[in-house]
C-alpha cells in the first residue's frame, strides 16, 4: 500500500507566495492578528540579537491541550469563514522556513504545556511536548522562534515598530477606539522591546474623521480617516487602507476604483469591522461573489462615496473626460434596475427608493437635502496603464428642468430617538468654487456633507472599463464594482469591425454580473434574461424616440 506524502517546504513557499510582503512581515502580522482573535488586549514583542530569537507573548485565551496538539497540523484552526483575522496559524507555520526551532508555550486554566517544532527535511516537521521555560504569563500565548539569520529583520525593534504601525494602524488610532471598542472592549496594547507603542502625530497634515453608515443603523458601520500631507509620502503609505478588527487588509488606490489630482499626498485608513465576514479564507483579501460579494460591494461603494465628497470637498478630484456610449448607458441602468428585484445581491449595484421603485440616484432633483455625489467628477479617462473607461451607469437632467416626478432622494439621516439633525451652513465653497447661495448649499450632518439643488450629471452602481489582455480567453472580468472589457480579445475585434460592439458589451457585462447574481447552475439563465431585458430595453427607446420625432413634426406642421 502506497502513502501519499506532502512536500511541507513547497507547501510552505507556496503558502508566502499567497502574500504580497516580505516573509518576515507576513510572520509578524499573523501571529499578531492571531493573539487578537485569542482575545489578548496586550502583546508583548521582545527581540534578542544576542541569541537571534523573537518572542512574543499575548494574555489571550490560551490553548488546552488537545488544541496546542493540532495547531501543529498545516491547515488546522478552529476558526471558520468569516471569523477572525488570522489564517488557520499561518504565521507559525511560516516560521519554520526562517526559524531553527519554534518554542510554543500556552496556558489556560490550569493547563499549562509546550512544545518544540522545527522543519527536519521537505517531507517532515516533527514536534514534542517539553517542560514549560515560564515564558508565558499567568494566561495566554507565548511564541519563540530561534531565526536561523543572525541579521533578521526580526530581531530589529525598529522594523517590528514600523510592520505593526503599518498593518495594525487603527489599534494605534484613537479616532476608531469607540469603533473598535465593540471587539475590543479593554483596547490593545503593544510593546515592543518593553517599550509601549503609542500615536505618532504629524504636524504636516490635515486630517478628516467621517463615519460611515449603512442602511437605517444609527451607529456607524464604519470609521473613515482621511488625510491630507503637505509632502509627498512614500509610495507605500498613499492610498485608501480598508481594515477590519484592526489588521489592514489591502490598500492603494486600485481597489477603490478612483485617483484624485494629487495622489502622493492624501491617504486614509478605513475601518469597518463587520467586513470581516466577507474575508477569504486566508484573510489577505474579500469575497467578491455571493452574497458576501454583495456586502463588500456595499461596503465599498460606501467607502468610495465619501472618499470622493471629501476630495472634491479639498479640490483633489481629477476633472478629466470620460468617454460616454449614452443609449447603452441608458439602456443597461434599466435592466439593472429591472433586475435588482428578481436577483438581490444586484441591490449593491442599484439604490432602492423609499417609494419601493429601483432607480439609480441623482443628487439635484426635488427639494429634499441629500447625500452629496459618490461618483461625482471621478476620473476614469486614460490611465497610466492606457485603459479607457465609460461611465455606466449615467443620467443627465438638461439645465434648468427638474427630474421626473416621484423622483426625490431620500430624506436626510435622523438624530437619536428620530428627531431631525439640526443642519449649519458649511463656510467652505465647493469644489467648483460656488458658495452655499443658491441651490448648491452644504449641510453639515454630523462631519458628513449634504448637497441640495444639484443639477450635475453623478456617475453610480458599475463602471465600464477597458483593457488588453491578450492572453486572457474570457471577455471581461468584474473586479470590485468594475467590468473590465478584453479589447484584445477576437471577439471584441471582431464586433467593432461590425459595428456590434453594443450587444458585445452588454454580453461582457452579464456574463461578468452572472457569478455574483446567481449560483454557477443559473448563470445561463440569468444571461438570457438580461440580454433579453437589455433588448426590450433598447426596442422601448427607438419607439419613444420615433414617437418624440412624430410629434415634433406634426407641432411644426401645426404653426
Amino acid at each position: 500500500m502506497g502513502e501519499t506524502r506532502v512536500d511541507l517546504q513547497h507547501l510552505l513557499e507556496d503558502l508566502r507566495d499567497a502574500y504580497t510582503g516580505a516573509l518576515e512581515e507576513t510572520i509578524l502580522t499573523e501571529i499578531t492578528a492571531n493573539a487578537l482573535d485569542s482575545g489578548a488586549t496586550r502583546i508583548r514583542f521582545q527581540p534578542n540579537a544576542g541569541d537571534g530569537t523573537l518572542t512574543v507573548v499575548d494574555d489571550g485565551r490560551g490553548m488546552q491541550r488537545r488544541d496546542l496538539a493540532r495547531y501543529h497540523n498545516v491547515a488546522a484552526s478552529t476558526k471558520s469563514r468569516g471569523e477572525g483575522i488570522g489564517f488557520a496559524g499561518v504565521g507559525i507555520k511560516l516560521g519554520l522556513l526562517v526559524a531553527d526551532e519554534v518554542v510554543t508555550e500556552t496556558r489556560r486554566g490550569k493547563t499549562h504545556v509546550a512544545t518544540t517544532w522545527h522543519l527536519a527535511s521537505r517531507y517532515r516537521a516533527p514536534w514534542k511536548w517539553m517542560p514549560p521555560p515560564g515564558l508565558a504569563g499567568g494566561r495566554g500565548t507565548a511564541v519563540r522562534l530561534r531565526l536561523n539569520n543572525p541579521l533578521s529583520p526580526l530581531l530589529d525593534a525598529g522594523y517590528l515598530e514600523e510592520a505593526l504601525r503599518h498593518h495594525f494602524a487603527p489599534l494605534l488610532d484613537s479616532a476608531f477606539d469607540e469603533l473598535l471598542r465593540r471587539h475590543y472592549p479593554e483596547g490593545i496594547a503593544f510593546e515592543v522591546d518593553a517599550l509601549p507603542l503609542k500615536p505618532v502625530s504629524t504636524a504636516s497634515r490635515e486630517r478628516v474623521t467621517i463615519p460611515i453608515r449603512l442602511g437605517r443603523k444609527r451607529l456607524p458601520s464604519a470609521i473613515a480617516v482621511l488625510e491630507r500631507h503637505t509632502v509627498p509620502l512614500p509610495d507605500d503609505q498613499h492610498g485608501i487602507a480598508v481594515s477590519t478588527f484592526g489588521k489592514v487588509i489591502k490598500g492603494g488606490w486600485d481597489w477603490l476604483g478612483l485617483t484624485p489630482a494629487t495622489p502622493f499626498r492624501i491617504s486614509a485608513v478605513v475601518e469597518a469591522p463587520d467586513l470581516a465576514a466577507c474575508l477569504t479564507l486566508s484573510k489577505n483579501d474579500f469575497v467578491r461573489t455571493g452574497p458576501r460579494g454583495a456586502t463588500y460591494l456595499a461596503y465599498r461603494k460606501a467607502i468610495q462615496e465619501v472618499v470622493s465628497r471629501q476630495l472634491n470637498a479639498w479640490g483633489d478630484a481629477r476633472d478629466e473626460a470620460r468617454p460616454r456610449t449614452i443609449r447603452l448607458e441608458r439602456d443597461l441602468e434599466r435592466v439593472l434596475e429591472d433586475l435588482a428585484d428578481d436577483f438581490p445581491l444586484l441591490r449593491s449595484l442599484v439604490d432602492q427608493r423609499a417609494g419601493g421603485q429601483n432607480r439609480l440616484p441623482l443628487p439635484g432633483r426635488g427639494s429634499d437635502r441629500v447625500p452629496g455625489p459618490l461618483f461625482a467628477d471621478l476620473s476614469t479617462g486614460t490611465d497610466a496603464d492606457g485603459h479607457r473607461a465609460a461611465a455606466l451607469p449615467q443620467r443627465e437632467d438638461p439645465p434648468g428642468e427638474p427630474g421626473p416626478p416621484g423622483d426625490e432622494m431620500p430624506t436626510p439621516p435622523s438624530g437619536p430617538g428620530g428627531e431631525s439633525v439640526p443642519s449649519e451652513p458649511s463656510a467652505p465653497a465647493d469644489a467648483d468654487g460656488e458658495s452655499g447661495d443658491g441651490g448648491d448649499e452644504r449641510v453639515i450632518v454630523g462631519t458628513l456633507a449634504t448637497v441640495s439643488g444639484r443639477r450635475r450629471p453623478a456617475r453610480y452602481g458599475l463602471l465600464v472599463q477597458f483593457e488588453a489582455r491578450p492572453e486572457d480567453s474570457e471577455l471581461g472580468r468584474l473586479v470590485d464594482s468594475t467590468i473590465w472589457i478584453n479589447e484584445a480579445h477576437p471577439a471584441y475585434v471582431r464586433a467593432t469591425v461590425s459595428r456590434s460592439g453594443g450587444y458585445h458589451t452588454a454580453l461582457t457585462v452579464a456574463m461578468a454580473l452572472a457569478p455574483l447574481a446567481v449560483g454557477s447552475a443559473g448563470e445561463h439563465a440569468f444571461i438570457t434574461r438580461f440580454l433579453s431585458h437589455w433588448g426590450d430595453a433598447s426596442r422601448k427607446t427607438r419607439k419613444k424616440n420615433r414617437s418624440g420625432r412624430k410629434r415634433t413634426k406634426e407641432k411644426g406642421a401645426g404653426s
